[in-house]
């Protein structure tokens, strides 16, 4: 793919991930477009983006459990208004990305994807290199999707961003979220958290131990979840660049696209 980004949007940054209701924070997702729309250069470069679902998807599952597998009817019915539910939020986000002039295209994961014991083991991604090459903008995001072993598990974005990385050649992952990065601990509740400004191959292990999950109600392993499908990712040798950034500061989106990390945490192996 030509020069090819994956941008991965928390869930937290786009919705109020605290709500008890599906919340859309349109004030956010409305600047991030504008930033993505700024940084985007049809003729340099090939984008896939990739969303959390934060209230429109984690409190349901949570609630109901079929994140562990589907044992019941009941489990059924909420499997599937999880997935309408995130449909939904898919099509609010992929409509503000039209609007701001971005050939933004809703792709949905879990209906070509396979499972197994809540990891990603097959995707078809066939039909995503397809819309690449023409020049749309794939949006994809996490799903409870068909897990051959438990009937159903969390498609997450933190693992499918590294999946295409892989299969598609990709220059970059970006994980774009409500902190600066990776901390030495919880910045929302350590005022002395530091900020690691790299993670590699000789620092790892002291830094795995000081990952916790995330600050509100998350099944997809918060921060440790994302760091470690990176490192597996790298481990098998990938070539790609991945970085850490808060997307709630404005600016930041539009810097990582063009490879200007100011704040952040880069997680290469070396």
């Amino acid at each position: 793919m030509n020069n090819l980004a994956i941008l991965k949007i928390g869930g937290s940054v786009i919705t109020d991930k605290h709500s008890e209701t599906p919340k859309v924070n349109l004030e956010v997702l409305h600047r991030i477009a504008s930033e993505i729309a700024e940084a985007y250069d049809k003729d340099s470069m090939s984008l896939i983006l990739i969303h959390g679902a934060g209230s429109y998807g984690h409190q349901i599952v949570k609630k109901t459990g079929i994140h562990k597998g589907i044992n019941n009817y009941e489990q059924l019915l909420a499997f599937a208004e999880t997935q309408r539910l995130q449909n939904e939020l898919n099509s609010i986000v992929t409509k503000v990305l039209i609007e701001k002039g971005l050939p933004a295209i809703p792709v949905l994961a879990s209906s070509h994807a396979v499972m197994e014991a809540g990891r990603l083991v097959k995707m078809d991604v066939e039909t995503i290199k397809g819309f690449l090459s023409i020049g749309l903008i794939p949006v994809l995001y996490g799903v409870p999707a068909y897990d051959r072993k438990q009937k159903c598990s969390i498609l997450s974005g933190d693992q499918i961003a590294p999946f295409l990385a892989e299969k598609l050649n990709a220059r970059k992952i970006i994980h774009g979220t409500n902190v600066d990065g990776i901390f030495t601990a919880n910045p929302k509740e350590e005022p002395n958290a530091r900020l690691i400004p790299e993670i590699n191959s000789e620092n790892f292990d002291e830094i795995k131990r000081m990952l916790g999950g995330s600050s509100a109600v998350d099944v997809t392993g918060g921060m440790f979840g994302k760091v470690m499908e990176i490192i597996e990712l790298l481990k098998k040798g990938v070539n790609v660049e991945a970085v850490v950034i808060n997307a709630e500061k404005e600016g930041n989106i539009k810097d990582a696209l063009r490879g200007e990390i100011k704040r952040g945490t880069v997680i290469r192996l070396r």
